[in-house]
């Protein structure tokens, strides 16, 4: 198949693929663009055209990630600066190994290659070249991380290289996987294996975590936070930690902020900027009510739907049916949303907001914290992973994933943690604990947090309006808890109140108490000691 826009190689003539020592592979397509792509992946059968263009796919069995089958390589440069009690160690051999058996699967097969830049910044940018076998992995890549103009690609020489071969099967005993799934990070060899799985959310996730263990050397912090700002003032950033599900995309996404970004950034000695090119949205309940620029994206043309029910006939996407996953996303870029940031940078956070979804009913919809405060929250992650968002997750989870993204962190959590405080008492920025979850009872007999109180208190918040009211200290937490907020029934922001069984709401309360003061154990002989005052329990 040849390109229908542009038949010559779009990129470095002198670091093609044959030049990284990959060769004998069928026609390979370089930075090949939406359109092209689209024509290539329907050409290809698979996906189909969807309503405005978008393409819907199926990520077949995987669709989500796979943790549990992700490695990192003990080499001698990062031996002794991996966090190895959360990221499973492969051995050189291992991967050399799947190496090789990779590319010689790979042999004679069409492959895709995109050249693209992790980072909006360019004194911190990674330059990643991503090689796929499946065109609309392509697409969606070209979505997802920073797209180089001509002129940049004409000298691009890619610092990483991902592999991405989704029809190739690891073999447990040869390659030391677990599975027949595997994502292998190569630090030393700069280069990344993933194979098994068709979900695409490996490809950009990769390079997150890459990022996190680059940036933090150059005293940058990377956060697996969406951020945007005031509109016409950069200097007005809030930035929102927490993991998928917790509404990161949805509530940065709010239309009167510009965007910067909705998953990944970091905060750098000259302010905020954003990994990403594009949003990874999860759709599942998606209204046109509700989130109507993220709903919009999804009848956008070259938007990439994934997992989705749709009608055959007229192609309507049904939000509501989750029967192939809890986790259907859209990918699309940034510029699909209108108020979108043009440099996807921001000043220095003046707000920085924790995001949790509490599926215990206990937490408040919004608390304030100190620096020490935030630094414990920080560490302690507590949230409750949502249904598809991994395999084998079929309902809410209460979980602690310290610094909101456990997975993608190769050090240790406090070596985030004290970036993290370091650069909130160096700029003064306000700290938020904002619950998503569950009110007036637990996950099963409680309601979901109303979308439209959240946004009042994190607008209220934002505009320094919040601040300047009457607060009170949580007994079980140590927290500062607004005691009204205009937009907002009182008794919501009193977890307490809205439980008609206020005993089942105490014996609740002491459990998660007690879960957080377990949990935090790990980390007292690596805290200074005013986070250590912060502990509860």
């Amino acid at each position: 198949m040849t390109d229908p826009v542009r038949t010559e190689p779009r990129a470095n003539p002198d670091h093609t693929l044959a030049h990284q020592g990959i060769d004998g592979l069928g026609q390979v397509h370089y930075n090949l663009t939406e359109p092209a792509l689209m024509q290539h992946a329907l050409q290809r059968g698979e996906g189909t055209l969807g309503r405005g263009g978008a393409l819907y796919v199926s990520t077949g069995k995987h669709t989500g990630r796979s943790p549990k089958d992700k490695f990192i390589v003990r080499t001698p440069g990062v031996a002794d600066d991996i966090w190895w009690d959360s990221n499973a160690a492969m051995s050189p051999d291992r991967f050399d190994a799947l190496h090789a058996d990779m590319l010689a699967h790979m042999r004679g097969r069409d492959h895709y290659v995109q050249d693209l830049f992790g980072g909006a910044d360019p004194a911190h940018r990674l330059d990643v070249r991503v090689v796929t076998e499946l065109a609309w992995h392509s697409l969606f890549i070209r979505h997802l991380l920073r797209r180089p103009d001509a002129a940049d690609l004409t000298g691009f020489v890619p610092e990483f290289t991902i592999l991405n071969c989704p029809s190739f099967k690891a073999d447990p005993d040869r390659h030391g996987t677990r599975s027949d799934v595997a994502i292998a990070l190569n630090f030393d060899a700069k280069l990344i294996l993933i194979c098994g799985t068709e979900y695409a959310g490996e490809n950009k996730k990769s390079v997150f975590t890459l990022l996190n263990h680059i940036l933090p050397e150059r005293g940058v912090m990377p956060m697996h936070c969406s951020a945007n700002h005031a509109i016409g003032k950069p200097t007005e950033t809030a930035v929102f930690f927490g993991l998928s599900g917790t509404g990161k995309t949805t509530l940065s996404a709010a239309p009167d902020r510009t965007l910067i970004g909705d998953d990944e950034h970091g905060w750098s000695g000259t302010g905020t900027f954003n990994f990403e090119g594009g949003c990874y949205a999860k759709t599942i309940n998606l209204s046109a009510d509700a989130e109507p620029e993220i709903f919009a994206t999804t009848t956008k043309f070259a938007t990439v739907v994934e997992n989705m029910v749709f009608d055959p006939d007229t192609l309507e996407l049904d939000f509501e049916d989750d029967s192939i996953s809890a986790n259907m996303r859209c990918a699309y870029p940034l510029d699909y949303i209108s108020n979108a940031s043009a440099t996807a940078l921001g000043g220095h956070p003046k707000n920085v907001v924790m995001l949790t979804c509490d599926a215990y009913g206990v937490l408040p919809p919004i608390a304030r914290l100190t620096p020490a405060q935030a630094m414990y929250h920080f560490l302690s992650g507590f949230t409750s992973k949502v249904a598809g968002t991994e395999r084998g997750v079929t309902e809410p989870q209460p979980t602690f994933s310290t610094c909101f993204g456990a997975p993608f962190l190769p050090r240790r959590p406090e070596v985030y943690g004290n970036l993290l405080r370091d650069k909130i008492a160096k700029h003064g920025s306000d700290c938020w604990l904002v619950n998503t979850g569950w009110t007036g009872g637990a996950h099963g007999t409680g309601s979901r947090m109303p979308i439209k109180a959240t946004r009042a208190l994190l607008s209220a918040a934002l505009s320094g309006r919040l601040a300047k009211g009457p607060f009170r200290r949580d007994p079980n937490f140590g927290f500062d808890v607004p005691v009204t907020c205009d937009g907002v029934p009182d008794i919501l922001l009193d977890p307490r109140r809205t439980w008609a069984d206020k005993d089942a709401y105490d014996a609740q309360a002491k459990k998660l108490v007690d879960m957080f003061a377990e949990n935090f154990g790990q980390y007292v002989d690596h805290i200074g000691d005013d986070v250590k005052a912060c502990a509860i329990g």
